[in-house]
């Protein structure tokens, strides 16, 4: 493979040169799929070689070591089944009876699974909300592990990054960072202190809607092992063509992340002005809570906005919302995140998301399209009750 780690590229040249097969004449410009479940291997096996694909395959290593250069990992990355089999992975740091700090706004299902340690392992999970940098110190006294949303799902706060990872580490805390809203073209948490890195690849990183994959990022040896271990374990291994999607989805990811951000923030702005939206979330605005801390340590303010129209006096916020999604016409009403293709949902359609979170707020996940189609599909969406439509 390259040398993915040459300080003297861009994320932008990365992206589309790390992990591919060395040039030679003849050779592939694009890795294989190797379709193998196991190697010719006998005797004792020496690190690195290759013998189950349980525990490793080199159908993963284009992907894994494109990865880490982008997050600038000192270890190749870990790629995983699901992005919750990367979590889980990370919380099994976390020991029976031990102590979890968690944004109080994160994934739905990362905090279920919080939960069920709880109730299961005798795990104290201590929730705060992020963006308070002196409660989360507080509440790191004791603990086992910080696991840091930022921006938060779907809520978009904005966690102090470098001060949060700095205080943990000065207590000998453990930390992981979810940076699949920022991605590592927003923001590299292991260059700002982080001990982890975790990706739902399925979203930003291979970007087309068409895969479900994650990945674990360190520069720490022994967490490395120590999470590959896990994964052989318990089996959370992906699938080879997945991941040569996901590699493939990698090559366009600045592209597709800069016009993406691009149509956020200018899809923001818009909305903040709009006379049947009563509350924007986006870190690009000037009065938006996130928005002095994302100017600092981020380089860019995402594609994600959070979005309450104004109620309905006759129906309720959340069947306002509802109706708003049921109006759109271009803007898919769908989970999930990250694609080409513009996403909207009502977050507290699901029965297992934080109580609060607004039951109105819509959770848009911006694509690549064209802002103003973009733009006129939204606009008609929140103004046809004032319409008549």
């Amino acid at each position: 493979m390259t040398d993915q780690h040459d300080p003297g590229l861009s994320p932008a040249t990365l992206a589309v040169h790390a992990g591919r097969p060395h040039p030679r004449q003849g050779g592939a410009v694009n890795p294989p799929i190797p379709l193998n479940s196991t190697y010719v291997s006998q005797g004792e096996v020496p690190p690195g070689e290759l013998a189950y694909a349980r525990a490793d395959t080199d159908a993963w290593h284009g992907f894994e070591e494109a990865l880490a250069a982008l997050e600038g990992a000192g270890e190749r990355g870990i790629v995983f089944s699901s992005g919750m089999a990367a979590v889980a992975a990370v919380l099994s740091l976390v020991p029976d009876g031990g102590t979890l700090v968690l944004p109080r706004h994160a994934y739905q299902t990362t905090s279920g699974y919080a939960d069920e340690l709880a109730e299961r392992h005798g795990v104290t999970v201590r929730r705060v909300d992020i963006a308070d940098t002196d409660a989360v110190v507080a509440a790191l006294d004791g603990a086992d592990l910080l696991l840091i949303e930022s921006p938060t799902n779907p809520m978009l706060e904005v966690a102090d990054l470098p001060a949060l990872l700095a205080a943990a580490r000065e207590r000998g805390v453990p930390t992981a960072v979810d940076n699949t809203f920022a991605t590592p073209l927003g923001q590299r948490p292991l260059t700002l202190g982080a001990d982890l890195v975790l990706h739902s690849v399925s979203k930003y990183l291979a970007g087309h809607s068409d895969v479900i994959l994650g990945a674990v990022l360190t520069s720490d040896a022994t967490l490395a092992e120590r999470i590959r271990g896990y994964r052989t374990v318990h089996g959370a291994v992906a699938g080879p063509f997945e991941v040569w999607l996901a590699l493939r989805g990698l090559r366009t990811l600045p592209l597709r992340f800069e016009r993406a951000c691009a149509n956020a923030a200018e899809l923001a702005r818009r909305l903040a002005e709009h006379p049947d939206v009563a509350e924007v979330r986006h870190p690009s605005l000037p009065g938006d809570p996130g928005h002095e801390r994302a100017s600092a340590h981020m380089n860019a303010y995402g594609a994600i906005l959070g979005v309450r129209p104004v109620t309905d006096p006759g129906s309720g916020p959340a069947a306002t919302a509802d109706a708003v999604v049921a109006r759109c016409r271009l803007w898919v009403p769908a989970t999930s995140l990250g694609g080409v293709e513009s996403l909207i949902e009502r977050r507290r359609r699901w029965g297992t998301e934080s109580a609060t979170v607004p039951e109105d707020l819509l959770r848009l996940s911006v694509g690549v399209e064209d802002v103003e189609d973009l733009w006129v599909d939204l606009d008609r969406a929140l103004r046809a009750d004032t319409l008549g439509g």
